[in-house]
């Protein structure tokens, strides 16, 4: 009887260290995963989630601007965040973020380990939506990192500048509206306001 009693309390033993040594490499494995884990994935993680019910966010784009409202979109380096009034809808690059303010809740589920999500929203570029803003001709206002706000057309988008026509942003751009022309680098981008989303 004695033994038997030993030899279960051995076992109970070796469970109970076995069990605690796998919740140390569970943990240890979690740190490690979240130590690789960029911005991008878990903006892309909160833009899955939003397309079910939209997530509120706050984003630190200057020490004096944060701009509020609903996460509409996201890609491989910005996101799109819609105030529904003051700011209008946003496009904002992820160099240009100084913080993102979620609810706890949020922050925490854009932590976990990706559910497979889309891969297209994984590759289209800060470039690419710029692109296609130029392309639909759509009336822009550029802010710039150092307060400057430039209203106009994108004409084109290269690999890390854009070409803005400017003009007032309620007017369409026709050569009489133009009133001159800039060449902005991403890198000094805050974000590109709109009105309304492109259709």
């Amino acid at each position: 009887m004695r033994w038997e009693r030993f030899f279960e309390n051995l076992e109970q033993q070796l469970d109970s260290e076995w069990e605690a040594e796998r919740a140390a490499l569970d943990t240890e494995a979690e740190r490690l995963r979240i130590a690789r884990l960029p911005l991008s994935h878990r903006v892309l993680r909160l833009a899955a989630d939003g397309a079910e019910a939209p997530i509120e966010v706050s984003v630190e784009v200057r020490p004096d601007i944060t701009l509020r409202g609903w996460m509409t979109g996201a890609g491989a380096d910005w996101l799109t965040v819609d105030s529904r009034r003051r700011h209008g809808a946003a496009l904002i690059p992820h160099a240009a973020i100084l913080a993102l303010g979620l609810a706890p809740t949020d922050l925490l589920r854009s932590a976990r380990a990706s559910a497979g999500g889309s891969s297209v929203a994984a590759r289209i570029s800060f470039g690419f939506v710029l692109r296609d803003l130029a392309r639909r001709r759509q009336a822009v206002r550029v802010h710039t990192d150092q307060g400057a706000v430039m209203s106009g057309t994108i004409d084109r988008a290269g690999a890390d500048h854009l070409d803005l026509a400017l003009h007032e942003s309620d007017e369409p751009r026709r050569p009489s509206a133009v009133s001159g022309h800039r060449t902005v680098p991403f890198a000094a981008i805050a974000w590109v306001g709109f009105d309304a989303p492109p259709a």
